[in-house]
């Protein structure tokens, strides 16, 4: 019996005395620099900012070059060929694009580079000057990254455009910039036309898919990309390369409030970025396999396709809507992108891994019985040793697991995935536990702004804490300064907190066009280094780990990335006569809004009177189904009025019969609503409206 206690205990000593002797690693340590006062943190691991991990590169233009020199032979860009479209139409009338898509068909390095130069010499043969700025508006595909890195070999500055953006805010962009060629597909061509006559300065359109209506526009020369591609060949230019200070890019945000702002990226900027990132992704090498679905007007997707190739990595394009075998737009019985590509790397936004999580879930709990059992247990014993315990699946009995249940699962997205990166919005602690364990790769989770490409902060691959956002990336350093309106100091104990503050050779030149706007929120020190003013709110951990727990602001980026500015909904919204007082809270982790309305009495009694609704009194009257729908769907009618996306109006509300006062503490003397006195005060609320 003795012999059997002794069993038991030692495991447990020995742990106790593993973890009291386990130091906490260091990721971000203390660094002084110059600018406002506050606690600025670097990576432990780069006494100075990286800008470039290349010798002698400084240029996107010169980085790809360079790759293509040296893996001249080997695939980098592909795309599926298509093999069937057909309109799938269901019962209730509704119809259905679907694909078949075949395997991928490859360009090698050396075949991309000679059509990056045929297309970059079309472009001056076409009449595009130096000076003047091309636009690439559409999805994300391969002729996208071969029109990039043209403009980068002539020295243009290219204007990305969402696919996705409306009319109003492609129009302000497009004349902003003053755009002379926009290059876009067939879809985004159709929108163009739709607002021709309020486009000042675009003479050319290159459309990337061969058919296109060439008579769309008199105004306009319309050419394809082929087309493009063979005057170029037949009259070659020389490049005309660029420097370090150049700007590459003017990256147009979706918006938080109005129309969007274009940020100017330099070479440099975007250098500093990838070199940084390749020193965090564990092994990144010529054996890489990155499935690019993400938009490449996105910063992040930009800077990854940057680095694949300057790794010697491979590049497959997808779309989100084929990415897996399921995906909405694939055929039933055929294969995603996903399985037919089989990525090591992937990038992704959480909205697309809480997909994958539910996905996988709603498949478990379908099949129920043994096997439901069976995948609880192995993602419970493994969960238990993520979290730390002794006594969770470790060594064989993980590989057990991992054969048993996980496989099947890692197959969703091709079986051989690594690594993967998220970022664009929080990643909730559930879906990032869940993707750990079925998956078997470690997610990389960072922060960054389209204003400091992307470069802020990452989670190393040995850290395996939720909830964080990782230390700061080798080229940049973070710094938090005191809010006091707000209550965050650096001086807070146990974790000094306050506006996330970011500088570096990342940080951005400021907003085109936008001066005002620019001096509000960068600064440069003493030192001569740029600081960029997030407006978000974080704290340190011990071990110089980021955690971002507030919004100065109050705009809110949804889980799909849409932003929401919660005073401007308010405002449209309270014209209701139904609402005494409204507060919208938007979460990150969801992609909706939901709002708290404070009835007004008369408005909603009188309708319940017209209606025939019984009521003992106007606390049980704001509990009823009916009273709810109304007062909503009131909502709603206003929101479409005042041009409010769908995303923005409240699709769940909670009815209050009693007001907001500044004696209860929710309101100030001049009746401003006191948010997070309000988030605080319905706390239970805001989450059952979420449920």
């Amino acid at each position: 019996m003795t012999g059997y206690i002794v069993g038991a205990l030692v495991p447990i000593v020995f742990t106790l005395l593993l973890r009291s002797s386990k130091k906490v690693k260091k990721r971000g340590v203390p660094v002084d620099v110059g600018g406002e006062p506050g606690y600025t943190i670097r990576n432990s691991r780069f006494p100075s900012p990286v800008e470039t991990s290349w010798e002698g590169i400084s240029t996107l233009a010169e980085l790809f070059e360079q790759a293509c020199k040296q893996h001249a032979d080997k695939p980098l860009l592909g795309t599926r060929k298509m093999i069937l479209r057909e309109v799938e139409v269901t019962e209730d009338g509704r119809s259905f694009e679907k694909v078949h898509l075949g395997d991928y068909e490859w360009l090698t390095y050396g075949k991309t580079f000679e059509t990056v130069c045929d297309f970059a010499s079309g472009l001056v043969q076409l009449g595009h000057k130096r000076e003047e700025r091309v636009a690439i508006f559409a999805d994300t595909r391969e002729e996208w990254f071969i029109a990039l890195q043209s403009c980068f070999r002539l020295n243009v500055t290219v204007v990305t455009i969402y696919a996705s953006l409306g009319e109003e805010a492609l129009c302000h962009s497009l004349n902003e910039t003053e755009v002379t060629t926009v290059i876009c597909g067939n879809k985004e061509l159709k929108k163009l036309v739709n607002i021709s006559g309020q486009l000042d300065t675009v003479t050319r359109v290159i459309c990337m898919d061969d058919e296109f209506p060439s008579s769309a526009n008199s105004r306009w020369t319309i050419s394809s990309f082929a087309d493009v591609k063979s005057v170029g060949r037949a009259s070659p230019v020389d490049a005309d390369l660029p420097l370090s200070a150049d700007v590459a890019v003017i990256m147009y945000t979706s918006g938080s409030t109005g129309l969007p702002k274009g940020v100017m990226m330099t070479h440099g900027n975007v250098l500093a970025t990838v070199s940084a990132v390749m020193t965090i992704v564990p092994g990144l090498g010529s054996k890489d396999v990155y499935l690019a679905y993400l938009p490449l007007a996105h910063i992040l997707e930009l800077a990854a396709e940057n680095l694949i190739p300057a790794v010697g990595g491979i590049i497959g394009y997808g779309t989100p809507l084929t990415l897996t075998d399921t995906s909405n737009k694939i055929k039933r019985g055929t294969k995603g992108d996903a399985t037919v590509l089989s990525p090591t790397v992937m990038a992704a936004v959480p909205a697309i891994l809480d997909r994958v999580r539910d996905g996988v879930r709603k498949k478990v709990d379908a099949k129920g019985g043994l096997a439901k059992k069976l995948f609880d247990l192995a993602y419970s014993r493994r969960l238990s040793a993520i979290n730390g315990s002794w006594f969770g699946a470790w060594g064989l009995e993980k590989f057990l697991w991992d054969f048993l249940v996980f496989k099947k699962v890692r197959a969703v997205l091709g079986g051989r995935i690594r690594f993967l990166l998220s970022g664009g919005a929080p990643l909730s602690a559930d879906t990032q536990r869940f993707i750990n364990i079925c998956l078997g790769a470690p997610i990389g989770q960072g922060y960054g702004l389209t204003e400091t490409c992307a470069g802020a902060t990452f989670s190393e691959v040995d850290d395996t804490s939720i909830g964080r956002v990782g230390s700061p990336l080798p080229c940049s350093f973070v710094k938090l300064v005191d809010w006091p309106e707000g209550g965050y100091l650096i001086s807070d104990s146990p974790m000094p907190r306050g506006e996330i503050v970011v500088g570096g050779p990342s940080v951005t030149l400021g907003y085109f066009k936008n001066e005002e706007k620019t001096k509000e929120v960068y600064k440069v020190d003493e030192r001569g280094m740029r600081w960029f003013y997030t407006g978000d709110v974080g704290q340190f951990h011990a071990d110089g780990c980021l955690e971002i727990i507030d919004r100065k602001k109050d705009i809110v980026k949804l889980q799909h990335g849409e932003y929401v500015s919660l005073g401007k909904v308010e405002a449209a919204l309270s014209i209701s006569p139904y609402v005494d007082n409204i507060m919208l809270h938007a979460d990150p982790f969801h992609s909706y809004c939901v709002a708290l309305v404070v009835a007004s009495q008369h408005a909603v009694e009188d309708w319940a009177s017209k209606q025939g609704v019984a009521f003992t009194d106007f606390a049980e009257l704001c509990e009823k189904e009916e009273t709810i729908k109304e007062v909503l769907s009131s909502l709603v009618q206003i929101g479409k009025k005042a041009r409010l996306e769908k995303f923005e109006i409240p699709a769940k509300i909670k009815l209050l019969s009693t007001p907001w006062t500044p004696e209860s503490g929710l309101v100030t003397a001049a009746l401003k609503i006191k948010r997070e006195a309000i988030r605080k005060a319905f706390s239970e609320d805001l989450a059952k409206l979420y449920t």
